[in-house]
């Protein structure tokens, strides 16, 4: 008998997990497909107060998210780090007087003490002003953080195995039903699972699971909207983003992407569909790409565009008239009369709220989980994480350690493991301890990845554990996955009969 099951292994579900194990409570988790393989790879991929969300006065989440910020900065700083943003002042949007307001209450909203406030600048001084277009010649830079986001939520699913939870991934639920000690709940594979509460934290599944899994007749109150996302070649030279006003009322970021790329984004749309066939439209990447020529001296065109994602924000429904003024506020709601097994479902959600809403979700499960301890997660690290202080001196012992490898690739290295790189490269004196090597990552790596870290697939490593799908070549990608393919052909040993 399970204290929690909980459905869907993207950030909320995988923070839960993690929060509730770490409090000696039993969790299963289980995810249909691959970790993040939804909503949760398919964000911006910034830890962020979210400035805009002042304008309709949503003053509690961006508060909320500010503090946030900093607090999952010293949990994870290998995979979040801080990152500065450069708003032009447009004459014809927002006059300066709203701006330097909405600025001045991000500053101190949150209580900063790693990240560096709001400054002043004039483009025609400025490196960042080289970009834009002339007439562009004031504006303001300040802190929000970035985050590689499906490894985010790798490292909280990690934590929570680590804890005692039971991680599942490629395990469909098939239904669920009140039972007289809590909830049976079955699996594809026909094994059935005992919990005393049901979490449905499947994202922009949740209405199926209450409709087709549990069996709930009353409609899930959930609006899906679809953020698009554009991959360019590098736009600029220098490390900062940019947050460009569109004269629709929406935003649109540049953020420098991988080394050698611009991520530009994102669109706000409403989605009717099935969310797992979610793609970006022609209609968006114009737009997408529109926007930010607006500000670059330089337009944007398609033959720059290297690659492009989409995803779907299952937001709560509160009828609001456009998808872009769908409040950001998480949902949670608590079903069962009294007697039946309780079921608590997760509507909406940021990447940058996650580890708050699982806390509560705790607080709200606490009358059915007395036995549970107090809550942990606002000063621990997640697997990998050292304190913010000591990540530059950790690199530079790593370089001097193993001299074999280039810096660049001890830095991808830590960027995706932390000090658990040192699991992969163990005592290695030459490449050629870590095994053979297929691009950049080495064999002793791929073990890794596959022992820890739910990896199955070229898919799981290229776009989720890594994006290293758009740094590989052709030749090299197919060569990992045949590694795979041979790798599933190999079928374990039967035990020998006594």
């Amino acid at each position: 008998m399970y204290d929690l099951f909980i459905l869907g292994g993207g950030v909320n579900g995988t923070a839960i997990a993690r929060d509730a194990a770490g409090r000696g409570l039993k969790v299963f988790l289980a995810e249909q497909n691959d970790l993040a393989s939804g909503t949760s790879s398919a964000s911006t991929k910034l830890i962020h107060g979210g400035l805009r969300y002042l304008e309709t006065y949503e003053f509690r989440l961006v508060r909320e998210a500010l503090i946030e910020r900093e607090v999952l900065l010293n949990a994870a700083p290998h995979i979040i780090w801080p990152l500065r943003f450069v708003l032009p002042h447009h004459a014809g949007l927002r006059p300066r007087w709203l701006i330097r307001l909405g600025l001045f209450l991000y500053d101190h909203l949150g209580g900063r003490k790693i990240l560096p406030g709001t400054r002043s600048i004039n483009f025609e001084k400025d490196i960042t002003g080289e970009a834009l277009k002339p007439e562009f010649t004031h504006g303001w830079e300040y802190s929000d953080c970035w985050v590689q986001d499906a490894r985010l939520v790798v490292l909280n699913a990690m934590d929570a195995r680590e804890k005692g939870a039971e991680i599942r991934t490629r395990t469909k639920v098939t239904s669920a039903g009140r039972a007289p000690a809590g909830w049976d709940i079955t699996l594809e594979n026909g094994e059935t699972i005992q919990a005393k509460l049901l979490v449905n934290a499947a994202g922009p599944w949740v209405s199926e699971v209450l409709g087709n899994v549990v069996r709930q007749n009353e409609a899930a109150k959930v609006r899906l909207v679809k953020g698009s996302h554009v991959v360019v070649s590098r736009l600029y030279d220098h490390d900062r983003c940019y947050i460009f006003q569109n004269d629709d009322g929406r935003i649109c970021f540049a953020i420098p992407y991988e080394g050698k790329f611009t991520l530009i984004g994102t669109t706000d749309l409403d989605f009717d569909g099935e969310p797992s066939r979610v793609e970006i439209s022609e209609e968006e990447i114009d737009y997408l790409l529109k926007s930010v020529s607006e500000y670059f001296n330089r337009p944007v065109r398609r033959t720059q565009v290297k690659w492009s994602y989409a995803g779907i924000r299952p937001l709560y429904d509160d009828g609001a008239t456009k998808a872009q003024q769908a409040t950001r506020e998480y949902v949670l709601k608590l079903e069962g009369a009294a007697g039946e097994a309780p079921m608590l479902s997760v509507f909406g959600g940021k990447i940058t709220t996650s580890r708050k809403l699982a806390e509560a979700v705790l607080e709200k499960l606490k009358p059915f989980t007395p036995e549970a301890k107090a809550p942990w997660t606002s000063r621990a690290s997640l697997p990998g994480g050292l304190a913010y202080a000591q990540v530059d001196s950790y690199l530079e012992d790593m370089k001097k350690r193993f001299t074999f490898l280039k810096p660049q690739n001890i830095e991808r290295l830590f960027r995706a493991y932390g000090t658990r790189m040192e699991l992969i490269l163990k005592d290695a004196r030459f490449a050629s301890d870590l095994g053979k090597s297929i691009g950049p990552l080495s064999e002793s790596e791929l073990q890794y990845l596959i022992d820890n870290e739910w990896v199955t697939s070229a898919e799981d490593v290229l776009w989720r554990r890594s994006k290293l799908g758009l740094h590989m070549k052709p030749d090299e990608i197919a060569a990992l996955k045949d590694y795979f393919s041979a790798k599933a052909k190999v079928k374990p040993k039967k035990k020998a009969k006594a």
